[in-house]
């Protein structure tokens, strides 16, 4: 019998198709735990899942997509043990050929540092269950319906440490390719193949119509197999029940359009009946198979931003760096953690790339330093990162909690520290620098750096890393103790660019130690060095010298089209001003606001500036005139995608200690009574990251949130609503499953407080299905839900 990995990507597969529609038809009650079906009705589990393996499905899931201890607690592994024991049931009575996938849906919950939900804790949660079903004999991991690029991370991870089996993934994108916290298919993809992931690809949300776009992505970008299993179109609701907008043939024809464009694993979601599956396999089973071509793509990401090496030299920002600055190494030893950030955001307006993470210092606990100022920084800039550590303790533990695929500086040709380093670029992905030096030191010619170089690639092949997750340093050193030192690099470069085609990057600033007025040789060297190829430098982005080099560089080596970015920075500057260009740059940085302090989600600052402004000005004058103007700044980046989950809940953190400093100063001042708002996620649904995040954002804009909770029942909203006479409900459900008790709820807030608006929102809903269940307003994300109730209580 052929394995899994026999077949995947070489053939069709065919996953199953809605697990919840099945049971919702076999009378799974509303709220109900369709995982308890596993120890309760087997027989009506079991038979659904030969229904779609009559119909051609030739992968079947566990039914344990919320199976978790957070919900089900010491059963949680007999539950996945049970689980798998049926589908394999149904899978030896009907396909023997056929393979039984441990399904895996989100914990519900968002992790740290936006929710509660430790890294290491949801890794733990996944492994439990993953433990469990790999022991019962399932045959591959199925993660599916994510929404989170670090909860994903947590679920792999989990797969990986816990079982040998075939790991995929689907994530659940929106129209534009984005996850709910911002990650892009592109950055979904570096981050998921550096993992090691088997198989890739979308589920859940819309449906194959709308998925079009997204797939293409996918095949454009991955290596993998990709995996599509979209719902049976858009929801909506009739009669009580959730009904979607395409029929079964419908749904397979425009499958069978997926299969042409060179998708390898098709199944459906919410909705896809036996029918949608069977009739979708029996048109595209006879269509040619097409394998997944190959990337030779030279990416890093951060969790919603892609940077490829290659297309143009990539800047790595250097300050975050101790190196030779004496107030940096004050910021770390004083634990001055804002300090750095603001140095991070500073490199970032100058136009950095990429931010280096070195806080290497012989008197703190660098590991602990290291992942704290990465956590830091992820939160508040959408920059990848380059960690950069001789520590091997730092540099995994900064690996594992990174979100995203990160640079990862260093590794050299020494063989003992390949052997430590290559295994953790290996498990966690990244783009690995190696510096041209070994056991013998730095080769003092081109020639023996290109044999170093070529004995880093050669051995990183060995533990499966590919030439194209390979940066080599060729290693500036001073001319000012050897006159012939950049041209030795120089030639380095040349060679690693055209003998081994791979990518190159020197840390450019090094090349001018003890000289006068360094930054004129750093320029000229950097011009030099993007002529003989180089990939990427790593300098000072706030240095104008240096960006004017690189800008010429780019527009005088065609990496610039059109000379867009020289004219666009360059094309206003009036002659007479060029020479102070940057001097009046770093004035108008050098000021931070209240409002931009909470703009960059920088909490520590927000609190120490309004504790200055509140002296002078009058807390209700800072709150309307600076924090919510900023607030709104925020909203509508995140409105229009240019900011993301992670910078949305940052800034809601420092408006929020703003306010804090405010609400004390006007303690003993009679106080505006606030409007208070219901937020509930129903009855039977467990998942309230959604609902948390309009909490966040609501409580800051200055109204007081009652949070009943998750799993709520609609006796519980009402009454409430009626003690406390509140005038607008907020609703949340992610599962179609829990819907009907959304529209329960509706319906008793209309019958007994008929003045209370209602405002519904999460994965499942669209305008369509809300007005269908009655409710007065579909928030698609938090900022329009504040909108909402600015619209009614202004």
């Amino acid at each position: 019998m052929k394995s899994f990995m026999d077949c995947l990507g070489k053939e069709w597969l065919f996953c199953d198709g809605a697990t919840g529609t099945m049971l919702q038809a076999m009378g799974l009650a509303s709220g109900e735990l369709p995982e308890t079906w596993n120890l309760t009705h087997p027989d009506q589990v079991r038979s659904y899942m030969e229904a779609y393996l009559k119909a051609g499905s030739t992968i079947i899931n566990t039914n344990t997509f919320g199976l978790n201890r957070i919900k089900f607690g010491d059963d949680t592994p007999k539950i996945a043990k049970k689980a798998v024991e049926i589908a394999k049931q149904a899978r030896d009575r009907i396909n023997p050929q056929a393979f039984v996938a441990l399904d895996i849906g989100p914990t519900g919950k968002l992790l740290a540092p936006m929710g509660d939900l430790p890294f290491e804790e949801a890794v733990s949660i996944f492994g439990e269950v993953i433990q469990a079903g790999a022991q019962a004999g399932a045959d591959l991991i199925l993660i599916e319906t994510m929404n989170d690029s670090y909860e994903s991370k947590a679920a792999v991870l989990a797969a990986k440490e816990n079982c040998d089996l075939p790991v995929c993934i689907t994530n659940t994108y929106d129209e534009s390719g984005t996850l709910m916290t911002g990650a892009t298919v592109e950055s979904m993809v570096a981050m998921l193949e550096g993992l090691g992931v088997d198989a890739l690809g979308i589920n859940c949300g819309v449906g194959p119509i709308q998925m079009k776009g997204v797939i293409q992505r996918l095949i454009d970008t991955s290596s993998l197999p990709i995996i599509v299993n979209p719902n049976a179109g858009l929801p909506s609701q009739i009669h009580g029940r959730t009904v979607y907008d395409l029929q079964a043939e419908m749904f397979a024809s425009t499958m069978a359009e997926i299969a042409d464009m060179g998708v390898q694993v098709m199944g459906g979601c919410c909705g896809t009946t036996p029918e949608y599956i069977e009739r979708m396999i029996r048109l595209v089973k006879e269509k040619p198979f097409q394998v997944q071509s190959k990337k030779s793509r030279s990416v890093i990401s951060s969790g919603s931003q892609v940077v490829e090496i290659g297309s143009k030299p990539v800047i790595i920002g250097e300050r975050i760096n101790p190196t030779g600055k004496k107030r940096f190494k004050q910021a770390l030893r004083e634990h001055d953690i804002n300090y750095i950030l603001g140095v991070g955001l500073k490199q970032e307006e100058d136009g950095a790339m990429v931010l280096d993470v070195n806080v290497g210092l012989p008197d703190i606990d660098e590991p602990s330093m290291m992942c704290e100022v990465m956590t830091n920084l992820q939160n508040i800039t959408s920059l990848p990162l380059q960690i950069d550590t001789s520590d091997p303790v730092a540099l995994e533990r900064a690996l594992r909690l990174y979100n995203g695929k990160p640079m990862i500086n260093s590794v050299n040709g020494k063989q003992e520290n390949m052997d430590v380093i290559f295994p953790l670029v290996k498990k966690y992905g990244g783009v690995i620098v190696g510096l041209c030096l070994d056991e013998e030191g730095i080769p003092e010619t081109a020639q023996g750096r290109y044999v170093v170089a070529k004995k880093i690639v050669d051995t990183a092949a060995t533990y499966g890393i590919e030439k194209k997750d390979i940066v080599l340093d060729a290693l500036a050193m001073t001319i000012s103790s050897n006159t012939a030192s950049a041209k030795i690099t120089l030639d380095t470069i040349r060679q690693i660019t055209e003998e081994l085609h791979c990518h190159s990057i020197l840390g450019v600033s090094n090349i001018s130690f003890g000289l006068p007025h360094r930054e004129i040789i750093n320029s000229h060297f950097l011009t030099m060095a993007i002529h003989s190829g180089l990939s990427c430098a790593i300098i000072n982005p706030g240095n104008e010298s240096m960006m004017r080099a690189y800008r010429a560089s780019c527009a005088l080596l065609n990496m610039d089209p059109q000379c867009m970015d020289y004219i666009s920075t360059y094309a206003n500057v009036p002659d007479e001003k060029m020479e102070t260009i940057h001097t009046a740059k770093q004035t108008t940085k050098g000021e931070e606001t209240l409002s931009s302090a909470v703009q960059h989600g920088l909490v520590e600052q927000a609190k120490i500036l309004c504790e200055k402004e509140i002296q002078t000005k009058n807390g209700m004058d800072i709150i309307n005139q600076e924090l919510i103007p900023a607030l709104d700044i925020v909203g509508q980046g995140f409105e229009k995608k240019t900011i993301f989950l992670p910078q949305l809940l940052m800034s809601a953190d420092a408006a929020k200690a703003a306010f804090e400093v405010i609400k004390q100063s006007m303690a003993d001042t009679p106080q505006q009574k606030k409007v208070k708002i219901i937020l509930a996620t129903v009855k039977g649904d467990i998942h309230d990251i959604g609902k948390n995040i309009v909490k966040v954002m609501l409580e800051n804009y200055g109204y007081q949130v009652i949070d009943l909770g998750k799993d709520v029942d609609p006796e519980v909203i009402v009454d409430t609503a009626i003690k406390e006479n509140v005038s607008l409900v907020g609703l949340s459900a992610l599962m179609t499953t829990t819907v009907v008790s959304m529209e329960e709820t509706i319906q008793l807030l209309h019958e007994k407080k008929p003045d209370t608006k209602i405002m519904v929102g999460g994965a499942v809903m669209t305008q369509e299905y809300a007005d269908a269940i009655g409710a007065d307003h579909y928030g698609k994300d938090a900022m329009e839900s504040v909108r909402y109730a600015n619209s009614l209580f202004a």
